[in-house]
């Protein structure tokens, strides 16, 4: 299975990219200041469910391929690593938007609407395809056994960590309504900051990787 070295690697990498707010958290974020609590946590449920799919569909199918090809595997890399850095740069650009999950109201709605609309953002965030496809297969350790079981569980990692962190995103913005409301410009930082991390992310993608 995963050795502990690559194990806490990938933890790490993915708390990099996890606590950058993306299409999920800015998801989950807007239905807790329009919904509550309970919508919040219901929507990180779907969303770590579209995650998952994600680490399936890359363990039994595309992994496999980049796992074998070099070429593929660079490809793949450096198309990823041009993905982030195209994403940094367009929230940063765009960082005055996260102001949108604070101004828009919403009724509330069945609970399972809201865990399968939070599904859909799971599943179809591309920052989560591109860190999947890309950077899941570089942790992979072809000595120790089968490599789709070492992706399930390192994308079970990255899925935990994701759930901790978007669940902390919910609970402060539904704390916090009121004081969000006050200054909404407060968290285009959050999107500044976001995007610049992000630009960083890529490179380190591009710039890290196997050899052989």
């Amino acid at each position: 299975m995963v050795s502990a070295d690559r194990l806490l690697a990938f933890a790490a990498m993915s708390f990099l990219l996890i606590v950058i707010p993306g299409p999920s958290v800015l998801f989950v974020v807007g239905r807790a200041l329009a919904q509550g609590r309970r919508a919040a946590l219901t929507t990180v449920a779907g969303n770590t469910m579209g995650a998952y799919v994600l680490v399936v569909a890359v363990a039994l199918g595309v992994g496999a391929v980049v796992e074998r090809s070099v070429v593929v595997f660079t490809a793949l890399k450096l198309a990823g690593a041009a993905y982030l850095v195209y994403l940094g740069v367009k929230a940063w650009r765009q960082r005055r938007s996260f102001q949108a999950a604070f101004t828009t109201g919403k009724a509330a709605q069945g609970g399972l609407r809201t865990l399968w609309e939070g599904f859909a953002v799971g599943v179809a965030n591309p920052k989560t395809i591109v860190f999947f496809a890309a950077v899941l297969p570089q942790f992979v350790d072809r000595g120790q056994g089968d490599s789709a079981a070492q992706m399930l569980v390192l994308g079970l990692v990255f899925n935990v960590i994701a759930v901790v962190s978007d669940t902390v995103w919910g609970l402060a913005a539904a704390t916090a309504r009121n004081w969000f409301a006050r200054s909404p410009r407060r968290l285009s930082l959050v999107g500044g900051a976001g995007g610049l991390a992000m630009i960083g992310l890529g490179v380190t993608v591009a710039a890290t990787g196997r050899k052989d």
